[in-house]
Order: C-alpha cells, then sequence, then structure tokens
C-alpha cells in the first residue's frame, strides 16, 4: 500500500527499537519482521523497526522502564509482566478459564481486553494489541503431571507474578519466580525441577535437553501484548500513529497463525527430541479449576470490580 504525497510530509525518519525475550525463531520474533516490514512498506521505508530478540535489551521489567522512561521504543512481552503497575492484568493469567483460541481472541480483542488497554497510558505505556503466546504446559525432570497431586512437592519456576505463585502453591508445588533468561541454567543444574511455558518456547530454549517429561497442563492461555512507550508515541503525527496502528493490526492475525500452528508442530518436535508427553483429561483440568478457585478469587476481590464484571461477563459468552 503506497502513501500518499499528501501523508509524506508527515512521515519523519524514525528508528523504532524493538526489543523482546524470544529468539529469532520463536513466532513473537516472525511477529515482529511482519510488523517491521509492513511498517517499512507504509511508511516508504522512513521508519524503520529494529528488532532486539533473545532478551539483548534485558528483561521484561527491565525493558517496561526503558518504555517508561522513553529510551525505548517498543517491546512485546507476555501481559502476565504488568499485573505490577496495572493489577487487573492478573486476570488474564487467571487458570483453565480458557479453553480455546477463539475464545482467548473474543476475550482480549473485546471490550475487556480494551479495558486494560486502556489503563496503560497514565503509566507510560501504549498497546497496539495482542499476540499469541499460546497455551503453558508443565515441563520438569521427575514425572509426568496428570492429576493435581503430581505437582505435590516439584519446584517449579513460575513467571514473578503473584497469581502464577498462588495457583502453583494451591497445588502444593514449590514454586520458584525468576527471570527467564536464568531458566535453562537452573534446569541444568537442578536448582529447579522444572517449568511451565508454552510449547513453542520449551523448543525453542531447548528445555528437552535439561527435563523428560512435558503435560500439557493447559492451565492458562498466555498472550504477548505489542507495548510503545508513550514519550515516543506522544512525538509521532496521526500519520504515524496510523501507520503504528494499521502495522500492529494486519501483524497480528499472521503472528497468532504462525504462533499456532508452531504450538502444534513443537508437540512432535519434543517428542523427537525423547520428552515423554502426556495429556491431561478434561475431567481432571476441571478439577484443578476447582482446587484454584479460592486463589483467583481472592484476587479478583481485590481488583476493579468493573473490570472483573466485564471479565466474567466477556468468558461466559465465549462458553462452547
Amino acid at each position: 500500500m503506497s502513501f500518499t504525497a499528501a501523508g509524506a510530509q508527515d512521515i519523519q525518519d524514525r528508528t523504532i527499537k524493538f526489543g523482546h525475550l524470544n529468539n529469532p525463531d520463536h513466532p513473537v520474533s516472525l511477529g515482529t519482521k511482519r510488523f517491521a516490514e509492513l511498517v517499512s512498506a507504509k511508511s516508504g521505508g522512513k521508519l524503520k523497526v529494529q528488532e532486539f530478540p533473545s532478551s539483548q535489551l534485558g528483561n521484561e521489567l527491565q525493558q517496561q522502564s526503558a518504555l517508561q522512561g522513553g529510551v525505548q521504543e517498543m517491546s512485546a512481552p507476555a501481559t502476565t509482566s504488568l499485573a505490577g503497575i496495572v493489577k487487573e492484568f492478573g486476570l488474564i493469567d487467571f487458570p483453565f478459564a480458557v479453553s480455546s483460541y477463539a475464545q482467548a481472541d473474543a476475550l482480549l480483542d473485546g471490550p475487556f481486553g480494551q479495558a486494560l488497554l486502556a489503563r496503560l497510558p497514565e503509566k507510560g505505556l501504549v498497546s497496539l494489541g495482542y499476540w499469541d503466546l499460546g497455551f503453558r504446559n508443565v515441563t520438569n525432570s521427575k514425572r509426568p503431571i496428570t492429576k493435581a497431586e503430581d505437582l505435590d512437592g516439584l519446584k517449579l519456576r513460575v513467571i514473578p507474578n503473584p497469581v502464577f505463585l498462588e495457583t502453583f502453591k494451591a497445588f502444593k508445588a514449590n514454586p520458584v519466580p525468576m527471570p527467564f533468561a536464568e531458566l535453562y541454567g537452573a534446569l541444568e543444574a537442578k536448582a529447579v525441577d522444572g517449568q511451565e511455558n508454552p510449547f513453542a518456547v520449551i523448543l525453542s530454549n531447548k528445555f528437552f535437553e535439561v527435563n523428560k517429561f512435558v503435560s500439557a497442563t493447559q492451565h492458562v492461555y498466555a498472550a504477548n501484548i505489542l507495548l510503545v512507550s508513550k514519550k515516543f508515541w506522544d512525538r509521532l503525527s496521526p500519520v504515524e500513529q496510523k501507520i503504528l496502528h494499521d502495522a500492529a493490526n494486519e501483524a497480528r492475525s499472521y503472528q497468532r497463525q504462525v504462533s499456532r500452528a508452531a504450538a502444534q508442530k513443537a508437540v512432535a518436535e519434543l517428542q523427537a527430541k525423547g520428552m515423554q508427553y502426556n495429556e491431561v483429561s478434561p475431567a481432571e483440568q476441571a478439577r484443578m479449576g476447582a482446587i484454584a478457585k479460592p486463589v483467583t478469587e481472592r484476587f479478583a476481590a481485590s481488583y476493579d470490580p468493573a473490570i472483573v464484571k466485564l471479565y466474567q461477563a466477556e468468558l461466559a459468552k465465549g462458553k462452547p
């Protein structure tokens, strides 16, 4: 799509530093590359997105404060990392709430997801929407997880986030919060028994080398969020802002598609690498959800009631 001469004077030469935690072969990186191509095409090459994958610009929270301070333009962390500044993002991490991709997309792209995004500008961030990270699953070096009791006593690295910590405590696991970049070393040194992440992340980071068992617990649907520094955003012309919005929307459907295809493929590849894979029955997932319910109810009680109500209404709509 060419831009008009009238719009051209509203587009300046800019370099956008875009950082994320994932490796260059991961779907988040593929989405970033597609976004960069679209931004370049729509701006006549004036807006350049420069990708910094693999935690090169720091961990989630370091990149978040770099965006808030205006020294980095964009990032694509898991939504989980935002719970520290807008606690209602914790609702996305409620375990066993979302059971399908269609339900996840409707929840995040609809009024609930948008209500969360509206809370970000006052924290120095602007969001261009949600990308797919996938359902999170447990790997460990001890045993297959087929039921809640199998988590008892396992030392699991979890995202440094209160909902995850309390959820795994409810299953009597021993959750250990630690930055993602330190995880492989901790698994290798047996400092932790296991971890939980989407299949594509497990494969991309070679956790099959240090964990034998992968269990499709699908305990949380995880999304990445496209973030822009508000300091940077406010300097853009309306034309430039529209280019970034449009490119993000187009890149989103592509990124979700490649991410979901990668998750399916990753299961077979993990098994080929020697991991022992098992599924968790729907009945057991429902039972695990019931065990975690007191935890989520406790968190929900401390959140903005209007957003909690919206979350529950949207979730009910998407139930099969």
